[in-house]
């Protein structure tokens, strides 16, 4: 059976801004809150996500920036012509490490959680083999169509957590917000940096941007795109601080979790909803998991020109499986997911800063594609 092929090849500004959004809410919407509240005091912790959504925001503008002028042009294409080709292959290596890290070690985590909450039964190993055939499965198809994906699942994603939200609000006791701003200038920062490798997947405007077609109000869309995973991690921060407080929210290993099973629905249409709503997050998880597999393609054949799409994602997959069923205790897990995410994260940044840098000595400011 051969897969779907879409008429066109580019993308919408619509689908890249939801795109932003669709890869950066994955795991960190269920940990966030905790890895918060372990380093800032009562709700003090909103200040460390807005810092940060701020920084990477104007961050990913400067990338979005080098990206649009080279219109028409992939990632590896405007590298090689800032930097030379032998740099851009150094460059480009350390992003396919990067990401296959980062995916694999996320396969081990979304395995362990998805095993802890709906499956008690199956093995890890099976559970993450057929996440990532699910996901080698939608990747080896149209590239158009997981721009499209996301634009579905979306919505139903946000409704969800929204109805968390809603759903909750007889638990919620104010008092856990006071006193505000308790937290000292060292416990803000360790909230920022606890906080930046939640943002790692807006790099994809480094190698995304080529696809859209004629991006005229880009920006704008890359703005709104990053607010919404920041309005969610606000939301479910607060959230998680009215019900448990921040000693107890700082506890848990999944407070976000933990906070949809007080959830109980008038009429008892879901006995649940916790289960319901871990559901919908693998959607979100599916949606990063599937990007982050895409740009490992799109870097890995931008190397090797002549390589085959399927090929090399059937070469990485069992790389990808071995690396993610590695860690077998969840806190190990969570310690290299963190330590991946925030080198990922400062990496994209320090070569982000290092092009802008780059083209406006060579003074580039349009390049016509050939």
């Amino acid at each position: 059976m051969h897969p779907f092929r879409y008429s066109d090849k580019h993308i919408s500004e619509n689908e890249f801004m939801f795109a932003l959004p669709a890869i950066i809410i994955g795991i960190s919407v269920l940990t966030i809150p905790a890895q918060i509240a372990k380093v800032t005091s009562f709700s003090d912790g909103w200040i460390s996500i807005l810092i940060t959504s701020i920084l990477v925001t104007l961050i990913s503008l400067i990338g979005l920036k080098v990206a649009m002028a080279f219109p028409n042009k992939p990632f590896f294409d405007y590298t090689s012509f800032l930097v030379t080709k032998p740099i851009a292959y150094i460059i480009i290596s350390i992003f396919i490490f990067s990401f296959i890290a980062f995916l694999s070690y996320l396969v081990g985590l979304v395995s362990f959680v998805t095993q802890r909450y709906l499956f008690i039964q199956t093995p890890m190993e099976v559970i993450g083999l057929i996440f990532l055939l699910v996901v080698i499965y939608a990747v080896s198809g149209s590239r158009v169509g997981l721009f499209r994906l996301n634009m579905l699942f979306l919505p139903i994603i946000l409704f969800v957590f929204i109805i968390v939200v809603i759903f909750n609000f007889k638990w919620y006791e104010l008092q856990n917000f006071l006193p505000l701003f308790q937290t000292d200038m060292k416990g803000y920062l360790n909230g920022i940096n606890n906080t930046i490798g939640a943002y790692g997947g807006f790099s994809i405007v480094l190698f995304y941007t080529f696809l859209v077609y004629k991006p005229k109000n880009l920006s704008k869309k890359v703005i709104i795109g990053m607010g919404i995973p920041t309005i969610v991690y606000l939301g479910v921060f607060f959230m998680c601080i009215a019900i448990f407080g921040n000693q107890v929210t700082g506890n848990l290993v999944f407070p976000t979790i933990e906070s949809a099973k007080r959830i109980d629905i008038p009429g008892a249409i879901f006995e649940r909803v916790d289960a319901f709503v871990f559901t919908i997050w693998i959607m979100s998880f599916f949606n990063t998991a599937t990007m982050i597999l895409d740009i490992i393609v799109i870097l890995f054949c931008s190397i090797f020109k002549k390589a085959n799409k399927e090929i090399v994602i059937f070469i990485l997959a069992p790389l990808i499986f071995y690396l993610g069923m590695f860690p077998q205790e969840i806190n190990l897990a969570f310690k290299i997911s963190s330590i991946i995410s925030q080198f990922h994260l400062y990496y994209v940044c320090f070569i982000i800063l290092t092009l802008f840098i780059i083209m406006k000595i060579r003074g580039v400011s349009h390049h016509e594609s050939s």
